[in-house]
Order: structure tokens, then C-alpha cells, then sequence
């Protein structure tokens, strides 16, 4: 058998087999309507897969999200905000505040860049259980908090200097159980608190100098209360404090003596109604501050 192609005139291709003597009548019964019986025995048909359709949809797959500079111009978002998904944090791109209170807990969210026009929250602000963020960057706009600061099981957080221009935290401030945050610098802006000031389970913490401006504690009744951080050596970022109102904890630091504690007592001039010292880093202070319990 032979086969070859016929070209109709419709344009379709058709394929066909036929024996030698069918290709023979075939040769000598052609009415010559069509003389150009010219086959062109290169099987060459140019398969070109590029058929003119762009295969480039303009879907752009590319994950990265950025769609460049976020523009700030969408005044105060109304309400309050829990941010637990990646909608929830585009949510609050380009606004400059919220009236309500903010937490920011996201198990995988590594960064807050979204958040970059924020300047202040009337409520709280908790960033608490974020496993992967590293740093808050996104919140180097913000200037004020207006009740509770809560940084809390942050486990990859290394460091406060996204809050370098924060100025004002209206109630209780408070960073516990941070397993990797080695300083508070970035705090330098906050100089008093009405509320209490907690500063508690934080393993790799060995310093508090990022609260060197800090010169008040607990003015309406709240008090500074240090306990449970592993690597905390001395209380010398606390050597601005002139004032603690209610009580002033310090226990369950191992690395740090309990006339750390007694020193600072002896540089307030407003001291506080409770003293509650103990099972730090057993030592003897020579000589002993007046004010050791």
C-alpha cells in the first residue's frame, strides 16, 4: 500500500491509502479539471505550535503581591480590626489610624508592610502569637497607642525598632513571652505610663535599655513588675525612673542580683506601696541599698 495526501479545495487535509492498480486508474482518469496534481512528497507541514495565539495570558502568576508605593490618603478606618489572614492586613493599607483597637496575630505573616501609614490606634494594640514575624518595620509610622501595648509569643521577633517613633502608650505596656527579643530598643520614645509596665518571660532578653527615656511608672495605680527573664543581667535601662506607683515586682530572674531591684528603689522619688523582690540571682550588695527588702 502507498498513501499519500490529497489537497482539496475546502482546505481540509485528508489522508488516504490506496493499492498501486486504484492509484493507476485514478492517474489515467483524471478529467484534468484540476492539472496541478503536483504532491509534494516533503512531508515537511511545518508544525509550528506558535498559531498566533499568545500563550501569555496576561495573568501575572507571580506571587509577589507588591503593587508598589501604598498610597496614605484613606484618613481613619472606623471600628476595630482583627488581623488573622493576608485580607485582613491588605484591609488597613492606606489608612493612617484606627479608631478602635487592633491585633495582629498571624501565624505565618512575616512582615507588617502593609501597615506603613499607620500613625495611631485609639484602642489597644496587640501583636501576640505571630510564629514567623521577625521584626515590626511595618509600624515605623506609628506615634500612639491609646490604651493597653501588648507584645506577646512572638517567637521569631528579634527587636522593637519598628516602634522608634512611638511617643505615647495610653494605659499598660507589656512584652512577655518572646523567646528570641534580646533588647527593647526602639521604646526610646515612651516616657511615662499610667498603667503597669510588664516585662516577663522573655528568655533571650539581657537588656532594658530601650526604655532609657522611661521616667514614669503607674501613675493612676499600676505599678513594674519583672519576672521570668532567663538572661536579663541588671535593670540599667530603668535609670531614668523616678516614679512607680503602686508596686514594683522583680523575681524569677536568674541572671540578675536582687540589689538590682534595691538600687532602683533608691532612685525614686516617688516609690511604690508594694515591694515584692525575691529569688533572683542570689548575691550580697556591698554596700546593701537603703531600700533592700
Amino acid at each position: 500500500m502507498r498513501c499519500f495526501i490529497v489537497v482539496g479545495l475546502a482546505a481540509a487535509i485528508l489522508t488516504g491509502c490506496w493499492s498501486q492498480q486504484e492509484i493507476a486508474w485514478n492517474m489515467e482518469n483524471d478529467t484534468g479539471a484540476n492539472t496541478d496534481t503536483d504532491i509534494d512528497t516533503d512531508t515537511d507541514t511545518d508544525t509550528d505550535t506558535n498559531t498566533g495565539t499568545d500563550t501569555d495570558t496576561g495573568t501575572d502568576t507571580d506571587t509577589n503581591t507588591d503593587t508598589g508605593p501604598i498610597e496614605c490618603n484613606l484618613g481613619e478606618y472606623n471600628g476595630s480590626l482583627t488581623i488573622g489572614t493576608q485580607t485582613d492586613v491588605s484591609t488597613l493599607a492606606g489608612y493612617t489610624s484606627i479608631s478602635g483597637y487592633l491585633r495582629i496575630s498571624h501565624p505565618s505573616y512575616t512582615a507588617l508592610n502593609e501597615l506603613i501609614c499607620l500613625t495611631s490606634v485609639g484602642g489597644g494594640l496587640w501583636i501576640e502569637e505571630n510564629n514567623s514575624l521577625t521584626n515590626l518595620d511595618g509600624l515605623s509610622g506609628l506615634t500612639s497607642v491609646g490604651y493597653h501595648l501588648v507584645i506577646f509569643d512572638n517567637d521569631a521577633l528579634t527587636d522593637l525598632e519598628g516602634l522608634s517613633g512611638l511617643t505615647s502608650v495610653g494605659e499598660d505596656f507589656t512584652v512577655t513571652d518572646n523567646d528570641a527579643l534580646a533588647n527593647l530598643t526602639g521604646l526610646s520614645g515612651i516616657t511615662a505610663l499610667t498603667g503597669d509596665c510588664v516585662i516577663t518571660d522573655n528568655d533571650a532578653l539581657t537588656s532594658l535599655a530601650g526604655l532609657s527615656a522611661l521616667t514614669a511608672v503607674g501613675l493612676y495605680g499600676g505599678g513594674l513588675d519583672i519576672h521570668n527573664n532567663a538572661a536579663l543581667t541588671d535593670l540599667d535601662g530603668l535609670s531614668a525612673v523616678t516614679s512607680v506607683g503602686y508596686k514594683l515586682s522583680a523575681y524569677y530572674n536568674p541572671a540578675f542580683p536582687d540589689c538590682e531591684a534595691c538600687d532602683l528603689l533608691d532612685q525614686l522619688t516617688n516609690g511604690p506601696t508594694l515591694i515584692d523582690v525575691h529569688d533572683n540571682l542570689d548575691d550580697s550588695c556591698t554596700p546593701v541599698p537603703a531600700n533592700c527588702p
